[in-house]
């Protein structure tokens, strides 16, 4: 076929536009919402003035880009018109899930700790669910639970690492492709393609075989 140099010139004119504009952050947010209903929101941008900081008034934020702000948690939505409305307004604004009620829970621990868990818990043939990892956590996404539920789940235990974190009803987690003042959010487990929610695992299963993990394999999951 005759290649017609005007019309190429153009296509890769807004291939390069697409490349220049980062990830789509409003494709992403749109998959979560209205595909898999994960309710989201905009998350604060990170400062660019600051290394690390956050564009939030606090400046000992302790997850810089990755939370909400305004709108508050609360306004979390799978409405599409909001969430176009949104990203249209605030194109590389985080992505941030609401978790819990109808949503995936997670369940974060360090970076390294968790690189080594989940390595061990591949050895044993545990299967997971979605995994989001920033540079410094990465969060195995569980499915919903309820306060009492994970309550429970704990005081069964003789122990549980420090280290780890619970994103439960009332909590929030920041999805890739975002850029927070940390670094990077990506998946480290994508969810395998298509248009259903992905599937995600009990969190007692989680917990269980992660402490497992941690205390078996002597890996050290340091405070952070």
């Amino acid at each position: 076929m005759r290649e017609i140099p005007g019309r190429r010139r153009r296509l890769l004119s807004k291939r390069n536009e697409r490349s220049d504009r980062g990830p789509d952050m409003l494709g992403a947010a749109l998959t979560f919402a209205t595909e898999w209903q994960w309710p989201v929101l905009p998350g604060v941008a990170p400062d660019p003035r600051l290394s690390g900081g956050c564009g939030c008034p606090d400046p000992a934020c302790s997850v810089p880009g990755a939370h909400p702000f305004d709108p508050g948690l609360l306004a979390a939505t799978t409405d599409e018109r909001m969430v176009r409305w949104w990203w249209t307004n605030r194109p590389a604004a985080p992505i941030v899930l609401a978790t819990g009620g109808k949503a995936p829970c997670a369940v974060s621990l360090p970076a390294v700790a968790a690189s080594r868990a989940l390595a061990a818990l591949d050895r044993v043939g545990m299967r997971l669910g979605p995994v989001v990892a920033s540079p410094e956590r990465w969060a195995l996404l569980v499915a919903p639970y309820s306060l009492e539920q994970l309550g429970e789940l704990l005081y069964a235990k003789d122990f549980v690492p420090g280290s780890l974190r619970f994103h439960g009803e009332g909590g929030y987690l920041a999805l890739p492709p975002s850029e927070t003042g940390r670094g990077q959010i990506r998946w480290e487990r994508a969810p395998l393609p298509g248009s259903a929610a992905p599937w995600t695992p009990d969190v007692e299963a989680v917990v269980d075989a992660v402490i497992e993990a941690l205390t078996h394999t002597g890996v050290s999951a340091p405070e952070l």
